[in-house]
């Protein structure tokens, strides 16, 4: 809906080739004065249709400036000044919305400019105005070139909307017109009509069907009247209501693209020229995101204590890595003095393989054939485990050898000295 409330813009005409002059229905040198002006300013100015142009010089084929008077209201006529400095006519051209001052050079040419402006706004050619008849036969040429133009366009005041948008439209925007013209609802190649009114404060719409047969188009009211266009469509409504009625027409009196005069350099004339639009840089492209980093995680006071240590990495220091004792009586360890297991904490490293297992040596055996009492000291050997000691163990196991072949030649040597001495004696 918002989309409809603004008016399709018409395109406009593309500039004729340099040196192509557009046809005017009357031009000549004009001195305008805008609202906004300190000063008169001189242009060539132009007639076409329902627009004013204004031109730099008479060779310029692209226009600076533009009034449209389709929002005419009136004409004022000022006195002449009498000065000798500003001998100029003067008038004034009232529009809906501004009052635009102009200056010529006599009566004559503000008679003309007149003349043309009423002829192409009323359509008809104005006989109240002091006008020679080739100026009239001039107007009337102008009045059939309008007419054969308005037969080929369409109003400032049609729009391409729907009932109910023309009724908004209307609304939102009285101050710039009450009658608006829109395509027919029943979709039909006729139009209507769409006006608002304010009764007591209160608005009157309506709105009013109008025929297209054949090249005319009629209205249909109580008596139906034809019409050579839709802008005679328009000025029935205008005319018969005594101008209550004012055509729709939304201010647009800005330009959309940038131009600017430029000289010619090859002939010396001025030229319109709009440049394209720069085109925006693009923005550079955007560094890629990082990752948002991961959220630490408090280390609460349990989760600082070191890990336990694997069970596996609790073994004993062997003894053989210690240098060994050396008794002056060569005698083994005493039995009441056992081996202290040195449990060691120690990072985790690679457990060495276990050396194999020492096989027990053979027990002597005594004289008769008895095992050999074992030593009390023999009892420590329990005591030290195999793995790892089986350096001590052959040492100690040598050394119990050598004092029990001692003992045992020792024991065989008393027996004999005791034999021998009991033999004599038995004798005497």
């Amino acid at each position: 809906m918002a989309s409809a409330l603004s008016p399709p813009r018409v395109p406009k005409p593309k500039p004729k080739p340099k040196g192509a002059l557009p046809s005017h229905y009357h031009e000549s040198f004009l001195e305008k004065k805008g609202p906004r002006d300190q000063d008169y300013r001189k242009f060539w100015a132009g007639l076409r249709g329902l627009t004013l142009y204004f031109y730099k010089s008479n060779r310029d084929s692209q226009h600076v400036e533009k009034l449209d008077l389709g929002t005419f209201v009136k004409f004022m006529d000022e006195a002449p000044w009498g000065s000798a400095q500003d001998p100029g006519i003067h008038f004034s051209l009232v529009l809906r919305n501004q009052e635009v001052k102009f200056k010529v050079e006599s009566l004559e040419s503000r008679e003309m400019w007149k003349g043309f402006i009423l002829t192409v706004l009323e359509l008809r050619v104005p006989s109240n105005l002091t006008l020679l008849p080739g100026h009239l036969y001039m107007m009337a040429e102008a009045l059939a070139k309008e007419e054969a133009r308005r037969a080929l366009e369409v109003p400032s005041c049609f729009m391409k909307v729907s009932r109910v948008e023309a009724q908004l439209l209307l609304e939102r925007y009285p101050e710039c017109g009450n009658l608006l013209l829109r395509p027919s609802g029943d979709g039909a190649a006729g139009v209507s009509v769409t006006t608002r009114q304010m009764l007591n404060g209160t608005p009157v719409i309506r709105h009013y069907k109008v025929k297209h047969e054949g090249p005319k188009y009629v209205i249909d009211v109580e008596e139906p009247f034809s019409c050579a266009s839709l802008d005679a469509v328009v000025d029935y409504f205008v005319s018969n209501t005594k101008k209550a009625l004012v055509p729709f027409l939304l201010d647009d009196d800005y330009e959309k693209v940038l131009g600017y005069v430029e000289a010619d350099k090859e002939n010396g004339e001025s030229v319109w020229v709009a440049p394209s639009a720069p085109a925006a840089p693009s923005p550079d492209p955007a560094p890629p995101k990082q990752p948002p980093p991961a959220p630490v995680k408090p280390v609460s006071g349990q989760d600082k204590r070191p890990p336990l240590p694997d069970q596996d990495e609790n073994y004993v220091i062997p003894i053989a890595d210690a240098p060994a004792a050396n008794y002056v009586n060569e005698d083994v360890l005493p039995p009441g003095r056992p081996v202290i297991l040195k449990p060691k904490r120690l990072a985790k490293v690679q457990a060495k393989p276990p050396k194999p297992p020492v096989m027990p040596k053979p027990e002597p055996r005594g004289l008769n054939g008895s095992p050999a009492r074992k030593p009390a000291g023999s009892s420590a050997q329990a005591l030290f485990p195999t793995t790892g000691l089986g350096d001590v163990t052959a040492e100690l196991e040598e050394k119990l050898q050598r004092r029990r072949a001692l003992e045992h030649s020792a024991g065989r040597a008393g027996d004999q000295r005791g034999y021998l001495g009991a033999k004599p004696s038995s004798q005497k």
